[in-house]
C-alpha cells in the first residue's frame, strides 16, 4: 500500500514509537483566531483547542436554540482510493459500501481481531475513493491500522492541510444557505449526505451531519482559508464560537458515545448498542476483522449494554463512578454530567442486560454518596437531524 506522507514542524523530539507521529501539543490553524477571542485553550487529543468562550453552559444553549461555530480541525481526515478500494475497505470496515451512493455519508467502526472498537469513523464516498474522518486522539493509531491491512494497491492521503468546522443547531441553515453557492442548492442536502460547494468562492465539502444530535453542517475547507471563513461564519447573528466543553455536553444529551470513554478496544459494539455501524449485509455475511467475534455475539446477545441514566438531585456523577443495584456493584459510569436542557446530572454507564431496561432502578456511588438514579432511553434530547422527506 501506498501511504502519502505528510511533513511537520515540531520543536519537541520525536517519539521511539513512531516517527511519523507529531509531538503535541499542537496548533490547528485556528489557533490564533481561538485566542483573539478569549477562548480559553487547553491540550485535547494533542492540540491546543478551546474548551470554552462564553461559559459552557451558555454555548450549550446557544447552540440548540441557534447555530454553534466549532472548530474540529483536530479530527484525522483521510481520502482512501486506489485500485479495489471498495473491497479492501469491507474487508477492514463492518460496513456495505454497495449501498453507499456518491456524496453518501455512513457512520462505520475500526475493529480488532477480539472485536474490540479501536475507533468510530464517518465514511463518505467521494468519486472513485472514500473520504474517512476519524477521532483526533486516535487517528495516528488508526492510520497504522490501515497501513498494516489495505493491500499495496490502495493509497492513503492525509489530508492535512484541510481544515474542519461543525456548524450546528435549528439555525445553522439559516446561517450557512446564504454563504454557500454551487451545483445545486444547500437546501438538497439531507442527513448524512454531502456535496461540493463554495464559500465566498472557496471550494468547500459540506455535509450534513454532526455531533451535536442537532441539524447541522460538517465542512472542510483549505487550512490557508480557516480563518476567513470563520469570520464568515461568525459574522452571521445567528452563529457563536463553542468551545469543547458544550461540545461534550450536548453529545451526551444526545446519547452519543466518545472514544476512549465509551467505546474503548475491550468494549464491542453490541455491549455499546453500537450496531447500526454494522450493516445489515455485514451482519449476516462477516468478512471483516473482529467478525468471528461480533457476529455471533449479535445472534446471541452481550452480557452488558450501554445505557442512560437519570440521577435525581443536582450532583453529577463523573467517568469511573461505581453503579449500584441495591448494594451490589453493577457497572461503572462512561460520561456523566449536568445537563443544561434538561437542568439535571445525566450519565451514560455499562449494566447487565438484566438491568438495562428503561425504568429499572440504580444507584451511583459519587465520593460516598449513593446517588438515586433509573435507566433511560437514549437520546436524553431528541434528535432534530433533517432527514430525507423532512418539511
Amino acid at each position: 500500500m501506498i501511504f502519502v506522507s505528510d511533513t511537520y514542524e515540531n520543536s519537541g523530539e520525536i517519539a521511539d514509537v513512531d516517527p511519523d507521529v507529531p509531538v503535541g501539543p499542537l496548533t490547528l490553524p485556528l489557533d490564533q483566531w481561538h485566542r483573539a477571542r478569549s477562548g480559553r485553550m487547553v491540550d485535547f487529543a494533542g492540540y491546543w483547542m478551546p474548551v470554552q468562550f462564553d461559559g459552557i453552559i451558555a454555548e450549550h444553549l446557544w447552540t440548540r436554540e441557534s447555530a454553534g461555530f466549532f472548530d474540529v480541525s483536530h479530527m484525522g481526515q483521510l481520502y482512501v482510493s486506489g485500485e479495489g478500494v471498495e473491497a479492501a475497505l469491507e474487508a477492514v470496515l463492518p460496513i456495505d459500501l454497495s449501498t453507499l451512493p456518491l456524496g453518501g455519508v455512513r457512520y462505520s467502526l475500526l475493529l480488532n481481531e477480539d472485536g474490540g472498537i479501536l475507533d468510530d469513523l464517518m465514511v463518505t464516498r467521494w468519486g472513485t475513493g472514500f473520504y474517512l474522518v476519524v477521532n483526533g486522539a486516535t487517528k495516528w493509531d488508526d492510520i497504522g491500522h490501515l497501513r498494516e491491512h489495505l493491500p499495496d494497491a490502495v493509497t492513503i492521503n492525509h489530508l492535512e492541510d484541510s481544515a474542519l468546522f461543525a456548524l450546528q443547531g435549528p439555525k445553522a441553515f439559516e446561517a450557512l444557505e446564504p454563504l454557500v453557492t454551487g451545483e445545486y442548492p444547500l437546501s438538497a442536502l439531507t442527513f448524512m449526505r454531502g456535496g461540493q460547494f463554495k464559500l465566498s468562492g472557496i471550494d468547500a465539502w459540506i455535509s450534513r451531519s454532526g455531533y451535536t444530535g442537532e441539524d447541522g453542517f460538517e465542512i472542510a475547507v483549505p487550512a490557508e482559508s480557516a480563518a476567513e471563513l470563520a469570520d464568515l461564519i461568525c459574522a452571521q447573528s445567528q452563529v457563536k464560537p463553542i468551545g469543547l466543553g458544550a461540545r461534550d455536553s450536548l453529545r451526551l444529551e444526545a446519547g452519543l458515545p466518545l472514544y476512549g470513554h465509551d467505546m474503548t478496544e475491550t468494549v464491542d459494539p453490541v455491549s455499546a448498542d453500537l450496531l447500526f455501524g454494522i450493516n445489515k449485509r455485514r451482519r449476516n455475511e462477516g468478512g471483516f476483522i473482529g467478525a468471528d467475534k461480533v457476529v455471533p455475539l449479535i445472534a446471541t446477545g452481550a452480557p452488558t449494554r450501554r445505557v442512560g441514566l437519570a440521577i435525581e438531585g443536582r450532583m453529577a456523577a463523573r467517568e469511573g463512578a461505581n453503579v449500584l443495584s441495591g448494594e451490589t456493584e453493577v457497572g461503572t459510569v462512561t460520561s456523566g454530567g449536568f445537563s443544561p436542557s434538561l437542568e439535571r446530572p445525566i450519565a451514560m454507564a455499562y449494566v447487565p442486560v438484566d438491568l438495562a431496561a428503561p425504568g429499572t432502578p440504580l444507584s451511583i456511588d459519587v465520593r460516598g454518596r449513593k446517588l438515586a438514579a433509573s435507566v433511560v432511553s437514549m437520546p436524553f434530547v431528541p434528535h432534530r437531524y433533517h432527514r430525507k422527506g423532512a418539511a
